[in-house]
């Protein structure tokens, strides 16, 4: 689009033309994410960066309000009956009011925990070279590296390069996965699958179900695990780590560094949060994501819907049923556009 200046008595300078695809795809062809860019010296964020104001609203806002998140202790629950009661029933406030929670006495070792956030740095700090070796848009590939998966379809490129390799269900061998973390890798993954199933289970209980619905209905048969990095950015004001969104998985398991940067923005009878990743001049940030339930393989049929024991007369459909091949697919074809992509399914 050309824009004129808006007096007839200037120079008469135009704009130059932003041909947005092409710098789109002339990024994707440097193989080496926003992480390049900064090793490249840039000051100004790009343009394919810049989101629109109402993506922008609050991220410089700081307040004194402090929000008590739900927390769970899984301490103790498999041996004492009355405390898992009362974790189930914290589980099931907190997914019906917050929609996340954090746990605590997990039974992950701190060491592990640090250990893959160090991974994951390692991993997008080596050698530019060693890392093109992964860079790839096709989802099928066990290990994949680039820089927003939706960079062609989301409004605006978000300021995150990511790594994710597939753990479950067909795990890959360790000569398979980045040689930079493959050990942690293999480490995290086993420990966060472990915690997944307790806590499908506690949800599970949670809703009235028996203990393994969800897992009997494999919510937690196929688990991808990303490595996102979220470089120093020299105008944070203008873009985001990721845009507002709410997961299009069973489950998440989110680790994050001490620099944080996730906020919270705020058939439905539990809640899936709405947040977004904010960006800063200090850095990098960060996190590492277990999603639960997409198909990875992209060849799974099951079809899922609302479960039935939690239908009533009162409490019909609210949508209608997919798979979680024609979801996921939906969600990589939109972009993450700030508003959930289960609205596509309402009845």
């Amino acid at each position: 689009m050309m824009v004129s200046n808006n007096n007839s008595e200037n120079s008469g300078k135009t704009e130059p033309k932003y041909d947005r695809k092409n710098e789109l795809k002339a990024f994707d062809d440097t193989k080496t994410g926003v992480k390049g860019l900064i090793d490249a010296g840039i000051t100004r964020v790009p343009r394919i960066f810049i989101h629109p104001p109402e993506n922008l609203q609050n991220i410089t806002k700081t307040t004194g309000t402090k929000f008590s998140f739900p927390v769970i202790n899984l301490d103790g629950i498999d041996e004492d009956p009355q405390k898992r009661k009362q974790v189930i029933d914290k589980v099931r406030d907190a997914s019906e009011t917050w929609g996340f929670f954090q746990v605590v006495n997990h039974g992950t070792e701190i060491t592990v925990l640090d250990e893959m956030v160090n991974g994951v740095r390692k991993f997008h700090e080596q050698d530019v070279e060693i890392k093109k070796q992964y860079y790839t848009r096709d989802f099928t590939k066990k290990t994949i590296y680039n820089s927003n998966f939706d960079l062609f379809s989301s409004p605006a490129a978000s300021w995150r390069d990511s790594f994710n390799c597939i753990m479950a269900p067909n795990p890959p061998q360790p000569e398979e996965l980045p040689s930079a973390c493959s050990e942690i890798l293999m480490k995290y993954s086993n420990q966060v699958m472990e915690l997944a199933i307790s806590l499908f289970k506690l949800l599970s209980e949670a809703l009235g179900l028996n203990p393994n619905h969800l897992i009997d209905i494999e919510c937690a048969q196929t688990f991808a695990l990303f490595g996102h990095y979220y470089p120093p950015c020299p105008e944070p004001e203008l873009t985001l780590g990721t845009p507002r969104h709410s997961d299009y998985s069973f489950l998440t398991v989110l680790l994050q560094d001490n620099l944080g940067g996730l906020q919270l923005i705020s058939n439905d009878k539990f809640k899936s949060v709405e947040h977004r990743v904010l960006v800063s001049h200090s850095g990098p940030r960060i996190s590492i994501a277990g999603f639960f339930g997409r198909d990875t393989s992209g060849t799974s049929s099951r079809v899922y819907g609302p479960i039935e024991e939690l239908l009533s007369e009162e409490n019909p459909p609210k949508y209608r049923a997919t798979t979680v091949k024609e979801y996921t697919s939906y969600v990589r074809a939109r972009g993450v556009h700030g508003t959930s992509a289960l609205q596509n399914l309402k009845l």
